[in-house]
């Protein structure tokens, strides 16, 4: 398959099957996890992901990850989750205890590419976060799930308790960092840009080393 973000969102990334520890991922994780490889060496390390824009539907996760573990258990020495919870309220931790498998410490993406423990002390609740992925596929996860391209007059709706997009840049992009803006301008919100690069996502992979 080829490797493009409307790939990643609707149908996720198959295994190459050489690596000894499986990563399971989010679709919306797999260039940062990719790049992480390259840079790293990691060649033990083989990445498979669901699709990206379970992120909008975050019950299929659990049962999702249970299949890519048992499919693929016998095939690899260790395989490790790379979800936070994700919106699944325990679940998932759950079965990757039921499944005896490790995970990636935090409640979502947000909080470990910025370092869980850094953004447990903002605690902002009236921020909307975009990360590199979400900011290129801002139209898919956010724009026409909400049916915003049909009714744009729902966005106060949706947006009306945030004050401030905050874009977490995994890279030094400046044509991202101009679409984070307008995406920011359309949901009528003021822009922060913040540089975490990939914050404790980099250390949890480091560990499988």
């Amino acid at each position: 398959m080829t490797l493009t973000d409307k790939s990643l969102t609707e149908a996720g990334l198959a295994p190459e099957g050489t690596g000894r520890v499986l990563l399971v991922a989010c679709g919306a994780l797999a260039r940062e996890i990719l790049a992480l490889k390259e840079a790293n060496n990691w060649s033990h390390l083989d990445l498979t992901c669901l699709p990206a824009i379970w992120h909008n539907t975050p019950d299929k996760l659990p049962d999702g990850v249970r299949k890519v573990v048992l499919s693929n258990r016998d095939a690899y020495e260790k395989i490790f989750v790379v979800y936070a919870d994700c919106g699944t309220g325990g679940q998932l931790q759950a079965t990757c205890a039921e499944l005896d498998v490790e995970m990636i410490e935090g409640p979502h993406c947000y909080s470990f590419f910025e370092g869980n423990d850094t953004f447990a002390a903002r605690d902002e609740l009236t921020a909307f976060y975009l990360t590199d992925f979400l900011v290129r596929q801002f139209d898919a996860f956010v724009w026409k799930p909400l049916g915003l391209d049909r009714h744009p007059d729902l966005r106060d709706v949706y947006f009306g308790n945030y004050t401030t997009l905050v874009y977490q840049a995994q890279t030094e992009d400046p044509a991202l960092t101009e679409k984070a803006q307008e995406c920011a301008a359309r949901l009528g919100l003021t822009f922060e840009r913040r540089f975490t690069g990939y914050g404790d996502l980099a250390t949890a992979l480091n560990a499988q080393a």
